[in-house]
């Protein structure tokens, strides 16, 4: 395998965690996702819960949600750092840890821009429309009081507000990724296809 590491961003609502699952299953190397949260929350004593729900879109206009934090952390957060900055800091830790362990597919969490400088990433954006988008929502997630536009709206804005707070970059531009695939035109099949065919490429 050329490209050991395979990098998934998505759209909220493209596939892209289903995607990367279906990858990796190929590929037969490791899928981090719910297992990085797992690991980020072993390393900064956090909750599985809160770094699901807000470790990803951690920024520092939550300072509300992060003075709660705060407060009831074990170690008490003694030093000034916030605890948007703690969890960065540990998950940049526990990406590099995963990728030096070999082969991979990891999603979301700036992995792409965590392991930028490795020759061997391969790093993938997932998008698609937003017909296909709310479709998948619906059946993933079923129906909630916030309509479906923005819903939608609201998890992508606050993943390009994260994305940009770290990196500097602009989350979803095509030049910080290897490739980019629709998956509402591809569908979810034809990305896992596309994706193992240029990973295996020798």
């Amino acid at each position: 395998m050329t490209n050991k590491i395979i990098t998934i961003s998505r759209q909220f609502g493209s596939g892209g965690r289903s995607i990367g699952k279906a990858v990796a299953e190929r590929l037969g190397i490791p899928y981090y996702d719910k297992e990085l949260v797992d690991a980020v929350a072993k390393q900064s004593g956090f909750s599985h819960e809160f770094i699901e729900e807000i470790g990803e879109y951690a920024t520092v206009t939550s300072s509300f949600l992060f003075n709660i934090a705060v407060s009831s952390h074990p170690m008490g957060l003694v030093d000034t750092m916030s605890v948007s900055d703690k969890l960065y800091v540990c998950q940049t830790n526990v990406i590099r840890d995963l990728a030096d362990k070999g082969p991979c597919v990891i999603v979301g969490r700036c992995a792409d821009f965590i392991l930028k400088d490795r020759p061997d990433c391969l790093h993938i954006f997932v998008h698609a429309d937003y017909e296909h988008r709310a479709a998948r929502v619906h059946a993933r997630y079923g129906e909630t009081k916030q309509p479906m536009q923005k819903r939608l709206q609201d998890k992508d804005s606050k993943r390009k507000v994260y994305y940009k707070h770290y990196t500097n970059r602009n989350w979803g531009e095509a030049q910080n990724y290897d490739i980019c695939l629709d998956s509402g035109k591809l569908g979810v099949e034809k990305c896992v296809d596309f994706i193992c065919d240029i990973a295996e490429m020798k």
